[in-house]
């Protein structure tokens, strides 16, 4: 029944971009590593391939950082690749001095199978394997970060693991029917169902949600933080929209908060909880900025020319800063129903 479920919500749920932004060719002149052209070549970068539970074989990268406190296993939207997330993957890294893993679910960039709720289950699995066996990561270092859709697998395995360092939940959903329609009660065909699940994460919650999401609503993130055992003071993007929330200096500045919080907690038994306030961060202090600043994002030079659409253009959105961010539809080509109802999570 799991698998029907799945089936018939993926035709809703997953947008890969088509074509995949990226290629992984086999380099003989360096021992058969594996790279990825389309982005800039790095010695901290390994690229992989990871065979899942349910046959599939799913791409995935990691970049190290010489000084890591901790590891983050990124799972991303649905409507993006790892061609499309490398940059802010390196950036997160070098902000927060963190090893990160991301990966690509299973039919999306040249990962093969498709995409669905119980693959998606087995690809995370399949990263979290390849973290603890190859990089020696162990569940006290580990950090999941689970953005929109990607808080589905995130909570999920985050609920099987009782000693994490912490997961941060960014845009992320209550499940997915509740994206289109405000059900009081959880269906059986209803997919990624982080509402009964998140009370079973025992480590502390980072939540971060944009107040003028247009595609996942603010109260998704509300409703997930106040179910959560361990709560994390929460992050309110005043404005903030689905896609622009790396561009708020808030963003890093919580994300550096939360990260050396947790390791202070590892080392010294101090409390991992920060303030527990839900009050919206003023307009003054959220707005994307452009000025430059330290704690923004700034894109390099040598950025594949692809389209982006979790860390959309940086350019296009200094220009605009205080309006919330456009629906990735139209570069996912997705058809009128899928339009209508505002499927990009």
């Amino acid at each position: 029944m799991g698998g029907v479920t799945s089936s018939i919500a993926a035709k809703f749920a997953f947008f890969p971009p088509n074509p995949p932004s990226y290629k992984v060719i086999t380099e003989e002149s360096s021992g058969g590593k594996l790279i990825i052209p389309e982005v800039p070549r790095r010695g901290d970068v390994d690229v992989l391939k990871l065979r899942t539970r349910r046959g599939n074989e799913i791409v995935a990268i990691h970049v190290k950082h010489p000084k890591a406190s901790a590891t983050l296993l990124y799972s991303h939207g649905n409507a993006a690749d790892l061609g499309q997330m490398f940059e802010l993957f390196v950036e997160l890294s070098a902000r927060l001095r963190i090893n990160l893993m991301g990966y690509d679910y299973s039919g999306y960039g040249q990962s093969t199978g498709k995409p669905t709720e119980c693959n998606t289950y087995a690809d995370i699995d399949a990263a979290y394997k390849c973290l603890k066996e190859q990089y020696g990561v162990k569940d006290e270092q580990l950090i999941l970060y689970g953005q929109s859709v990607g808080s589905g697998p995130t909570v999920d395995l985050a609920s099987r693991l009782p000693t994490l360092r912490g997961v941060v939940l960014h845009s992320p959903i209550l499940s997915g029917l509740r994206v289109l329609y405000p059900v009081k009660r959880t269906y059986w065909f209803d997919i990624y169902k982080n509402i009964d699940k998140i009370s079973m994460v025992t480590c502390p919650v980072l939540v971060i949600h944009g107040t003028a999401d247009e595609v996942v609503d603010w109260s998704h993130g509300k409703q997930l933080w106040e179910l959560c055992k361990e709560k994390y003071e929460p992050l309110w993007l005043s404005g903030g929209g689905h896609c622009n929330l790396e561009l708020y200096p808030e963003f890093i500045k919580q994300l550096k908060k939360f990260v050396q919080t947790l390791g202070k907690s590892k080392s010294g038994g101090t409390n991992t909880n920060g303030p527990k306030k839900s009050t919206v961060e003023s307009d003054t202090e959220s707005k994307p900025s452009d000025s430059g600043a330290s704690d923004t994002f700034e894109l390099g030079a040598d950025v594949p020319e692809v389209s982006r659409n979790s860390l959309d253009s940086r350019l296009e959105k200094s220009k605009k800063p205080n309006k919330p961010e456009k629906s990735r539809m139209s570069t996912d080509r997705v058809d009128r129903f899928r339009r209508r109802k505002g499927l990009v999570w």
